[in-house]
């Protein structure tokens, strides 16, 4: 009934077929280095012909190599220019599209879903989708009342092919690592799948996301639908107009990319603090940048409209104070105090020694957009970055491998790192520091005891 490859065989052949195209295409690469020509230009060819086909894989599956997908699509500023320029089309197309479910195959789920009235639930309902992702697809309508909706429809068999495809790509997930320099995939897997039951559950989905329409309600900076209905597998909320994240980062003015990027800096920020939910899911295709009847200008009156809460980290308190603290010891340059920070978080196990100057070095030039009153995000300062953490002859690599991440620091960090591939992928202007001073607990105070004894 899906548009999901519907035997399990289909998808576990698809995706077993990876890393057989990637073992050919190496023992190509020797033979051509063999023969004469240059081993940079072979692992330049070999990488780029490499991610075409991962990428392409994921975005035909859906599920969770879509996930996957769509996960790594956000770090394609890492990559190196040659490398990533050919196939940046469709990592956009990834963020934005996959392939449509069969109309008779919605109208299948939504009579399971809604009853056989669905249809007296819309005055409009359009057959074609609007958008489509991992685990489902959106149709645009008209509810009953006269609002205009969205309705998110589950591909039926998601929650299989999700864990089904993460299972399998775990299998061969040291294949993937040159493809984003300086990020360990197993965990951002591991972590994907764990956060499989959440996602399927649209009844958590529409509760974090009336949390943020309540909490965002006339707010001047960022806009979140209200949810209008909700049941098994799908989700209707009102509909949301504005221009997608992926078209801003294709084609658009400075001043749109400076707008948006300090807005998504400001929402990743400031929501936890006022929700208690980090929304953990900050690929483009999540955002609009909405300007309203004044296209033109002035930026300062855009806002950033916020899609989709299938995944969030509930942080009650916001952001760990701890976060805030090493940040600020870090760029007061306190190396023996950070030290202790990070021993005492489980950033630095028991029984590993290291330099409290060397983690001061590894850190500040991860940290260097806090350090200035406003930082321009380049793919070139993100891929310096992964560089200089991927090469296993920098200090950097070497001191990497002994730092340990904490469960509870897990999605923060992947969203965190998520948000400033986007970032870099706009090529913004933003003003970080103000909002980390306004938003991130313990970064211009030493709030560490209060939020330990709160």
């Amino acid at each position: 009934m899906s548009d999901l490859p519907r035997k399990a065989v289909t998808r576990t052949v698809k995706l077993a077929a990876l890393p057989l195209g990637f073992a050919g295409r190496t023992a190509l690469g020797l033979g051509k280095r063999i023969g004469g020509r240059p081993a940079e230009m072979i692992a330049a060819e070999l990488q780029q012909r490499t991610a075409e086909q991962l990428f392409s894989t994921l975005g035909q599956l859906k599920g969770g190599a879509m996930k996957l997908g769509q996960a790594l699509s956000v770090f394609e500023s890492a990559l190196p220019e040659q490398i990533a320029g050919p196939y940046r089309a469709a990592l956009t197309k990834l963020q934005e599209a996959a392939p449509p479910m069969p109309v008779a195959s919605v109208h299948a789920a939504l009579t399971e879903r809604l009853g056989e009235d669905w249809r007296e639930l819309f005055e409009e309902f359009e057959d074609k989708p609007a958008a489509a992702a991992s685990i489902g697809q959106v149709h645009r309508a008209v509810w009953h009342d006269g609002r205009e909706v969205a309705v998110k429809v589950q591909y039926p068999g998601a929650g299989d092919a999700l864990l089904s495809d993460l299972t399998q790509l775990g299998r061969f997930v040291k294949l993937l690592g040159p493809l984003v320099p300086g990020m360990d995939l197993k965990p951002l897997i591991s972590e994907l799948r764990d956060r499989v039951s959440e996602e399927l559950d649209y009844e958590l989905e529409a509760r974090a996301q009336s949390a943020h329409a309540r909490e965002f309600a006339g707010d001047p900076d960022v806009t979140v639908p209200d949810v209008v209905h909700h049941g098994d597998q799908v989700l209707v909320t009102e509909w949301l107009d504005g221009v997608p994240l992926s078209e801003v980062i294709a084609d658009g003015s400075q001043e749109m990319r400076d707008r948006a990027g300090q807005l998504l800096a400001r929402f990743l920020f400031s929501g936890a603090a006022r929700t208690g939910l980090l929304h953990a899911d900050p690929h483009p295709g999540n955002f609009r940048l909405l300007t309203g009847d004044a296209p033109d200008g002035p930026p300062e009156k855009w806002r950033l409209g916020v899609l989709d809460f299938g995944t969030v980290d509930r942080l009650p308190r916001g952001l760990p104070v701890e976060i805030g603290t090493a940040l600020r010891l870090t760029l007061d340059g306190q190396a023996d105090a950070v030290h202790e920070l990070l021993r005492d978080e489980g950033f630095v196990k028991p029984e590993i020694e290291l330099d409290p100057g060397a983690v001061l070095d590894y850190l500040l030039p991860i940290i260097e957009p806090a350090q200035v009153e406003e930082f321009t995000f380049t793919r070139d300062w993100l891929r310096a970055q992964a560089t200089r953490i991927a090469d296993p002859r920098s200090p950097a690599y070497q001191l990497a491998r002994q730092l340990n991440l904490p469960p509870a620091y897990l999605l923060i960090h992947r969203v965190t790192m998520s948000t400033i591939g986007v970032l870099c992928q706009l090529g913004a202007t933003v003003r970080l520091r103000d909002e980390m001073e306004a938003w991130v607990p313990g970064f211009t105070i030493d709030e560490r005891s209060q939020g330990t004894s709160a």
